[in-house]
């Protein structure tokens, strides 16, 4: 749900750069542009400054910056590791905690005025689920070799053909839920602030849904990892 002025709408505007409004742009250009697009980069480019500026100079006695930074990837990878284990959470946790530092502040990002949150987007959130699940396989065949077939056949031979069917879809089927999920529950946030904010944007009415929107940010990237 886009706002009515995008921030960074307004900064393509000066450079002549291409404003579609549209889900899909014309050109390769426009699709650039797209505000989830934008929003995706204006993300990436807002955690790697504050990682840069936090955590360019990392001592032995942290400051607030290092602290905090400690703090959640510490918390994090212990979380995972328990888990996980030590094994998966090494090879893993680059992937999994760039996912979750992105899809966090990519939901929150949306209650500022002028801003969108990027996982309002159901393109982001498939992109996201796409390589969740192709790595989940890529995984499964490396710890198990063709054997992980074996895991969609059933416990016996007399129930593959039952088995196999039901494997198929409800695996393909988690591409669907896991995008949707995260796309429905911050694109009717959005959606709801943007009505609030054009029909008493000058009061307080939509704070209480502002709240809101925080949890429903921050459960969802719960969710997401559970």
């Amino acid at each position: 749900m886009e706002h009515p002025i995008l921030f960074i709408s307004l900064i393509l505007e000066k450079f002549g750069a291409p404003i579609p409004h549209g889900p899909i742009g014309h050109t390769f250009l426009e699709k650039l542009c797209q505000p989830y697009m934008t929003y995706t980069w204006f993300v990436m480019v807002f955690l790697v400054v504050v990682g840069k500026l936090t955590l360019s100079n990392v001592e032995m006695v942290p400051g607030k910056g290092q602290n905090f930074w400690e703090l959640l990837i510490g918390g994090m990878y212990e979380f995972f590791e328990e888990n996980m284990g030590s094994e998966l959470t090494e090879k893993l946790f680059p992937m999994i905690c760039t996912f979750a530092l992105y899809i966090a502040v990519g939901n929150l990002i949306g209650l500022i005025p002028g801003f969108m949150s990027p996982t309002s987007s159901i393109n982001t959130t498939v992109a996201l689920t796409l390589i969740v699940w192709v790595t989940h396989h890529i995984i499964g065949i490396r710890a198990h070799g063709m054997g992980y077939i074996k895991h969609f056949l059933g416990p016996i031979p007399v129930l593959i053909p039952l088995m196999l069917p039901i494997e198929l879809i409800s695996n393909i089927a988690r591409l669907l839920s896991l995008s949707i999920r995260l796309f429905g529950n911050i694109m009717a946030k959005e959606t709801l602030l943007g009505i609030l904010f054009l029909l008493a944007g000058a009061y307080f009415a939509p704070l209480p849904i502002m709240m809101l929107g925080v949890l429903v940010s921050l459960d969802q990237w719960a969710c997401s990892f559970a």
